[in-house]
C-alpha cells in the first residue's frame, strides 16, 4: 500500500468513527428525559422528551414554540384547568399525556398537532369529550386514544369522526355494555374495555360484527 492509499484509508476510518460517535450522541439525546422546565429551556432544540408530571406551574404560551423537536410531553396531574394554547406549536409531538387534570375542553390550537400519534386523557372527570371530538378528528395521525377512568357511561354519536383511531382504551369507566358507536370507527383494531360495569363479557361478541380485538 502506497502512502496516498494509506492516507485515504486513515481518512475514511476517521470519518466513520466521527459519524458513529455523532449517531451515538444523537441517540442518547433522543431518549434523555427532562423533568425540569428550567433545565430544558437551556437547549430547547435538543429536548425530545419532557416530563412535567405532578408539577403545579404555568408555562407562558410563547415558550412552547422553542421546543421544535419535542416528541413526548407529559403534563399529568398538573391541576390544569385549561390546556396551554401554545402546545399547538409542538409540530413534532408524537405522544401527549394530559391525564389527571381539571380542564373541560381542548383549545382550537390543539388541531395543529399534526404528528400526534398517542393521546392520554385519563382521569379527567370534567372533560367534555363530545365537544372535543371535532378537534380530535383533525389529528390525522392519532392512532391511540386513552379515555380511562373518565366516568364515561356512553360514547357520543359523533364518535364516528375519529375513524383514524386504531386503539381505544375505555377501561375503568361506567359502561354497562359495549357502545355500538365503536362499530363506526373504520380503522379500530383494539379496544380495552376491562373494569367497566359488565357482569361478564357478552356472549357471541364476534357475531356482533365488531371485527376488533377486545380486552375485558
Amino acid at each position: 500500500m502506497n502512502k496516498i492509499s494509506l492516507i485515504i484509508l486513515l481518512s475514511l476510518i476517521f470519518l466513520l468513527q466521527n459519524a458513529k460517535a455523532q449517531v451515538t450522541v444523537e441517540s442518547a439525546q433522543l431518549y434523555k428525559e427532562f423533568s425540569s422546565i428550567e433545565e430544558a429551556l437551556k437547549n430547547p432544540e435538543k429536548v425530545y422528551r419532557l416530563n412535567l408530571s405532578n408539577q403545579n406551574f404555568l408555562i407562558p404560551d410563547t415558550l412552547w414554540s422553542k421546543f421544535q423537536n419535542l416528541q413526548y410531553l407529559s403534563l399529568k396531574n398538573d391541576h390544569l384547568k385549561q390546556i396551554p394554547i401554545g402546545i399547538g406549536d409542538l409540530k413534532n409531538l408524537k405522544v401527549l399525556d394530559l391525564s389527571g387534570n381539571e380542564f373541560k375542553n381542548l383549545p382550537l390550537s390543539f388541531s395543529n398537532l399534526v404528528n400526534l400519534q398517542e393521546l392520554y386523557l385519563n382521569d379527567n372527570k370534567n372533560f367534555l369529550f363530545k365537544k372535543s371530538i371535532p378537534i380530535l378528528s383533525q389529528l390525522s395521525n392519532l392512532k391511540s386514544l386513552h379515555l380511562e377512568n373518565d366516568g364515561l357511561k356512553y360514547l357520543p354519536k359523533n364518535m364516528y369522526k375519529l375513524n383514524q383511531v386504531e386503539s381505544l382504551f375505555l377501561n375503568n369507566n361506567q359502561f354497562k355494555q359495549i357502545p355500538k358507536e365503536i362499530k363506526n370507527l373504520a380503522n379500530l383494531k383494539y379496544l380495552d374495555f376491562h373494569d367497566n360495569m359488565l357482569r361478564r363479557p357478552p356472549i357471541g361478541i364476534q357475531d356482533q360484527n365488531f371485527g376488533i380485538k377486545i380486552t375485558f
